[in-house]
């Protein structure tokens, strides 16, 4: 029936499916003859498809993909070592021509465990278009895990139900073929399977309005249009990105709480002081920014009067509270690292919220929220508030996590998470004089699952904020802008 292709081997292959899949075959195999034209006749679909997965997955990694058809989306991928499975001979024939530095493999990926030939863990695995086909998706997803490690993400991506006639119709007119019947999961159904099967849902997204070029004016409405409040959701792709569902690391974790301060020689030794033993082992950074009060000095004392306490510090060579964090996070030996403002706004007293909130695995990157409780009088004005709450909203669409609060100064992440954030910093570059934003956006783009501790806001006690509520306004709506063009506008 096809060039290439063993006919016995492909005989022996329908035979183990229901009917259903036997029909679904049958179509893939024919499919495949034709399929590096259909890509070709669909080259701007598939553009817009693939270069949404290219920002969820960094170059360079282990990637399983199933379903992978004749392995273009895998490719696109570009994986340190990339491992293909799909149920048609015919695909995995045309995609070893194709493609031959990657691995392509005939099985069922509802009983992929069967398949000898993929091994071990991967840090991404990839299902697009894929569970249309299934006979029990609940049973495909949980056979996931055992190619997952505890940071795998798996992304499942499938078409909108909205655009299921149209779809149907288009297919019939182009191939004179009727259709499968598939299954039509929402992005909802799919999170539903997830959480069935042990993994924890990080974030949704939807994607390609316009499947063709239009003359560039459909590249256009999907990187402005289609990603814009209500309308995303009459998007063609859905997307859905998970992780394990975590568990309790084990054992006490070092931890470095980094201290960046400016002018805040009345909070150093109360920010020593008062910081909980909530593990065994607390490194405390301090690293001062060009102090006109005095701070390097005290620092200097209070390291000196507190032997017993870990304490380290540096000198800034840059400026801003982004340029401290890097310098700290870079000198920290800590496998869980912490960011507590010297203002001592946020109670030191409550960090060890955020590492019971990190060590239990309820989020990998655990933010503060200071928008959850009533604050102290004269904490935050009325002006910076509404502020905050408007940004909030809006960085909660932008990251498709919810956001409470993205200008509270303590965040918290494991090391190794840090590190991946700064090799993908070049993605966003040397943009934000915060910190935050570095922080925020970095965690996004290697989809950490984000936690947020509320806090009680405290009135400063000594000193004077260095954050100007208008100028730094016009530049928290910057960073909207940039988060826009970096995260939607792709």
């Amino acid at each position: 029936m096809h060039e290439n292709i063993d006919r016995a081997t492909s005989a022996d292959v329908r035979r183990k499916y229901t009917d259903r899949k036997q029909r679904a075959l049958e179509q893939a195999d024919w499919r495949a003859i034709g399929r590096g034209a259909w890509l070709e006749r669909h080259r701007f679909y598939y553009e817009e498809d693939w270069r949404y997965f290219q920002f969820l997955v960094p170059e360079g990694k282990r990637v399983l993909d199933l379903g992978c058809g004749t392995g273009g989306l895998l490719a696109a991928l570009r994986p340190s070592e990339g491992v293909g499975v799909d149920f048609s001979p015919a695909m995995i024939e045309r995609a070893k021509k194709t493609h031959p530095s990657l691995k392509f493999v005939q099985a069922d990926i509802e009983n992929v465990g069967e398949a000898t030939e993929v091994e071990g863990e991967f840090d991404t695995i990839v299902m697009s278009d894929t569970v249309g086909s299934l006979d029990d998706c609940l049973d495909t997803f949980q056979s996931l895990h055992r190619y997952c490690r505890p940071d795998t993400r798996v992304i499942v991506s499938y078409h909108s139900r909205i655009w299921e006639p149209f779809l149907l119709l288009y297919i019939h007119l182009t191939t004179n073929q009727t259709a499968r019947p598939s299954n039509w999961l929402s992005s909802q159904d799919i999170a539903n399977l997830f959480d069935l099967s042990d993994f924890d849902v990080i974030k949704r997204e939807w994607r390609v309005l316009c499947p063709f070029r239009l003359l560039g004016l459909g590249r256009l409405i999907n990187r402005y249009v289609a990603t814009l409040p209500l309308i995303r959701k009459l998007c063609l792709r859905n997307y859905v990105v998970a992780r394990p569902r975590p568990r309790p690391l084990a054992g006490d974790l070092v931890t470095t709480v980094l201290i960046p301060c400016r002018n805040e020689r009345g909070n150093i030794q109360a920010a020593v002081e008062r910081i909980p033993r909530f593990c065994p082992d607390i490194e405390i950074v301090f690293v001062e920014g060009n102090s006109t009060d005095g701070t390097w000095e005290e620092i200097q004392r209070v390291t000196a009067a507190f032997p017993a306490i870990d304490i380290k510090s540096f000198k800034q060579t840059g400026k801003g509270k982004g340029d401290a964090v890097r310098l700290g996070f870079s000198k920290a030996r800590g496998d869980v690292l912490m960011i507590l403002d010297a203002d001592l706004t946020m109670p030191p007293e409550d960090l060890p919220k955020f590492y019971r909130a990190l060590t239990t695995g309820k989020g990998e990157f655990i933010n503060g929220s200071r928008l959850v409780y009533p604050m102290e009088k004269q904490a935050m004005r009325l002006l910076n508030q509404i502020a905050n709450y408007i940004f909030a909203l809006l960085f909660t669409y932008l990251l498709n996590q919810r956001h409470t609060d993205t200008l509270c100064g303590t965040k918290v992440l494991r090391k190794r998470d840090y590190e991946e954030i700064s090799r993908n910093r070049s993605y966003f570059g040397d943009f934000d004089p915060f910190g935050d934003f570095d922080l925020i956006f970095g965690a996004s783009k290697i989809n950490l699952k984000t936690a947020e501790v509320p806090i009680r806001y405290a009135a400063r006690t000594y000193g004077e904020t260095n954050i100007s509520r208008f100028r730094h306004g016009l530049l928290l709506l910057r960073m909207v802008a940039f988060a826009f063009k970096k995260l939607k506008a792709l």
